[in-house]
């Protein structure tokens, strides 16, 4: 006899609390109604629903995959971000909640200021680009990214949110494939330091590009980098956004005031109260200043 939506949940539930995962039946819902081609309302709508040979076998194949704590977002290859459906895979860094707030201060920046040239540093997914381009219709975003798969991923995401005329894809590090200046340069790089890399959950270590997580010994070499390259490639009143780590706050704040020593310089935090972005706002003064400085150290 074949398995009801109650049985295989309910099987699905206690597979993977034997493989002590954090949300076994969150997780349970999410693959069996994608194996169903259903929506999670559906599922509960319908619990008596038989499952036929051909949606048990792909249930089952992705209940393994997740004993093996692949992601979820791998598994059924896609994720949620900032109210858009984006397209993931092991090319690419799965979007966090936390990089919401990254997105959100660029949208009331570009909004508050007419800022209408900007630059997603580092665009992996391309989420970030994305989200600007569907919530800034006026903006064009170059998305930058040094892994030619995870550009592959972003434009895919473009093509899927109706923004490919408006974010153009780069290929190289960091500022480097920019073809001019820009009003905000927005950047979740790596900020994992090695000594976090050593203590991250399976999901995350097994699975998710080292690269798009490692930061260096302290977790700050990128932002490093990109701070010291950022002067030359934003233009007068200009904005920088980066995502760090909780701890980093201090050190980043360090570092911006260093390089931009005229501009305003503050953190946001995330919901959790937490140090999530630091955003450096030159006014259309300082361009003049910092080129001063630059050319006399």
């Amino acid at each position: 006899m074949r398995p009801t939506l109650q049985e295989a949940l309910r099987w699905g539930e206690q597979t993977l609390t034997q493989s002590a995962l954090d949300s076994p039946r969150l997780d349970a819902e999410i693959l069996v109604a994608y194996a169903l081609r259903i929506t999670r309302a559906q599922l509960h709508a319908h619990p008596q629903r038989q499952l036929s040979p051909a949606e048990l076998a792909s249930y089952r194949q992705m209940i393994e995959r997740r004993t093996r704590r692949e992601p979820v977002a791998y598994i059924i290859g896609h994720k949620e971000f900032y109210g858009l459906d984006l397209f993931v895979d092991n090319r690419v860094l799965i979007p966090r909640p936390e990089t919401e707030l990254l997105v959100e201060q660029g949208i009331e920046m570009a909004q508050a200021r007419s800022l209408h040239l900007i630059a997603d540093v580092g665009t992996g997914s391309g989420a970030i680009a994305v989200s600007l381009a569907v919530h800034l219709p006026q903006a064009l975003v170059y998305a930058t990214d040094a892994s030619p798969g995870a550009l592959e991923v972003a434009a895919c995401n473009c093509r899927r949110h109706g923004v490919e005329g408006r974010v153009r894809l780069l290929q190289g590090r960091l500022l480097e494939p920019l073809p001019e200046p820009v009003d905000l340069i927005a950047a979740n790089l790596p900020y994992v330091s090695q000594a976090e890399l050593a203590q991250l959950p399976p999901e995350i270590s097994r699975y998710e590009p080292r690269e798009a997580l490692s930061g260096g010994p302290d977790g700050l070499d990128h932002i490093r980098c990109l701070l010291a390259e950022a002067g030359g490639h934003l233009k007068p009143g200009g904005v920088v956004l980066l995502e760090i780590g909780a701890t980093q706050g201090p050190a980043v704040v360090a570092l911006a005031e260093h390089h931009f020593p005229a501009a305003r310089v503050e953190i946001a935090q995330d919901y959790a109260g937490l140090d999530r972005v630091v955003m450096v706002s030159k006014g259309a003064e300082d361009s003049a200043a910092e080129a001063t400085r630059r050319f006399t150290i």
